[in-house]
């Protein structure tokens, strides 16, 4: 696991930088980049050059990249709305947190990949985390379940949002626009699915227009509308 900056900072804090460039500055900098052209297009000598300054002058904020994109991330997160707890509606609640999220995510390109395989400790990231647990909670869901179920959500959210990232760059590499790369790879995986042996796949033969059909926005909502409906099932009250 990652060392999070949050936890480092407070243990070890920063002497006050010379430079004026601040922070936020070059995360904000920094998100700029990527809603355009991913984390692989972010760079402290890219960043630095916004500010007509060399990259040196940025390590007095920001320890490396892998800082840079906890940060950005955090500040993502801070984008998240949370709405004032209302009990009864928990389930609606957790819907809708977990679609902004989303939405959020898939606005910032590929930045969904800094969450994976890490723990988000920032300030803001735990908001929406706590929030989260909170509604549950609030439903009756027992609170280790709700704890692993914010969990596994967030874990959805930003893996689905990841993948899209990557579809966004296979139709920009396509040349092409999505509706027409979208259009293509669903007849060549209707046909070649029609084409499989019906003695080894039967149901992947038999049902391949159900297997491409749905757009992504649908497909996400089954998973989601999964989870979160699986969760009546450990509803103490």
């Amino acid at each position: 696991m990652k060392e999070s900056p949050f936890l480092r900072r407070a243990m070890n804090p920063q002497r006050p930088a010379k430079n004026p460039l601040g922070r936020d500055q070059i995360v904000q900098a920094a998100l700029r980049i990527v809603k355009t052209e991913g984390i692989d297009g972010v760079s402290m000598r890219r960043i630095a050059a916004e500010f007509d300054t060399g990259p040196s002058s940025l390590y007095a904020h920001v320890t490396n990249k892998d800082e840079l994109l906890q940060l950005m991330f955090d500040e993502v997160c801070g984008m998240i709305e949370i709405p004032a707890l209302d009990a009864p509606r928990w389930k609606e609640q957790v819907l809708w947190m977990a679609r902004e999220s989303h939405r959020i995510l898939l606005d910032h390109y590929d930045l969904a990949r800094t969450a994976l395989a890490t723990i988000p400790t920032g300030p803001n990231a735990l908001r929406a985390s706590d929030a989260m647990i909170g509604m549950m909670l609030a439903g009756g869901v027992p609170p280790q379940i709700a704890a692993w179920a914010m969990d596994r959500i967030f874990l959805y959210i930003t893996a689905d949002a990841y993948e899209m990232s990557i579809w966004r760059g296979a139709v920009t590499e396509s040349g092409t626009d999505r509706e027409s790369f979208v259009a293509q790879l669903d007849t060549d995986l209707v046909a070649y699915f029609e084409q499989v042996p019906a003695d080894l796949y039967p149901n992947i033969r038999k049902y391949a227009r159900e297997m491409v059909s749905g757009d992504a926005d649908a497909r996400f909502e089954l998973g989601l509308a999964m989870l979160v409906d699986g969760l009546d099932k450990y509803v103490t009250k």
